[in-house]
């Protein structure tokens, strides 16, 4: 593990560039070989940066007017990471990246029109109900979206995982799925196979989630939600 050196051009590095890694320990930084991660994704991985691709793709295709379009909007967008000083915001690249995205999680992909970023209504996850009905895993969920909110416009998308009671938090395992029907009333979350995903052999689980709402007419995602609950499923 060389020790970097600095100059006067570079006091410090962080990160990778070309074949090299510059990393710190115990406040001093070194160098080394950089590796890649040989792990070609899960098929979920795979689709999601499939989608990613054609996104980039459109984009480079949009005519100048309506890209300038979209960077005008870019001042409006502040980004779903810290720091949220309301001062940074994203570029008009990635808000049209992130509505190519959201609208392809609602199963409606396409090349999407400018739309400035509002804000989303404040909701509130909640799991209602639960049963299974011919194996498939079936989750009564209301997002709590306030009437003034206009709950049909929005979407519920979650990422969950079934663990046995009281296990901490964790995203390792999650599985993403869009609820049936929108947010101004009581929605369903159908989860085929969910004992062979889990591998579960109990009566009773807890679901760990992050949710998100999706705009259906912007396509933009809101913030996310963390939800914890313990279920004990009604078998038909």
């Amino acid at each position: 593990m060389p020790l970097y050196r600095p100059s006067i051009l570079l006091s410090d590095a962080y990160g990778s560039v070309g074949s090299v890694t510059f990393y710190h320990r115990n406040g001093r930084c070194y160098t080394r070989r950089r590796v890649k991660a040989s792990y070609p994704g899960t098929p979920a991985q795979l689709e999601h940066l499939a989608i990613h691709r054609r996104a980039m793709a459109a984009w480079a295709f949009l005519d100048r007017d309506t890209q300038m379009k979209w960077i005008e909007y870019e001042t409006t967008a502040e980004p779903h990471r810290p720091p949220f000083d309301h001062k940074a915001h994203i570029s008009g690249n990635n808000l049209f990246v992130s509505s190519y995205h959201g609208f392809a999680l609602m199963g409606n992909e396409h090349i999407p029109s400018p739309h400035p970023f509002n804000s989303f209504p404040p909701f509130a996850v909640e799991f209602l109900s639960v049963f299974v009905e011919y194996g498939v895993l079936c989750l009564g969920v209301d997002a709590h979206v306030p009437p003034y909110g206009g709950g049909g416009r929005y979407r519920l998308y979650v990422r969950l995982r079934l663990t046995q009671p009281g296990g901490g938090f964790g995203v390792k395992g999650m599985r993403g799925f869009l609820a049936e029907g929108d947010c101004s009333g009581l929605m369903t979350i159908r989860i085929p196979a969910y004992t062979e995903i889990w591998n579960l052999n109990h009566e009773y689980f807890q679901i760990q989630a992050q949710s998100i709402l999706l705009d259906s007419l912007t396509g933009f995602r809101s913030q996310y939600q963390r939800t914890t609950a313990v279920i004990e499923p009604n078998r038909q």
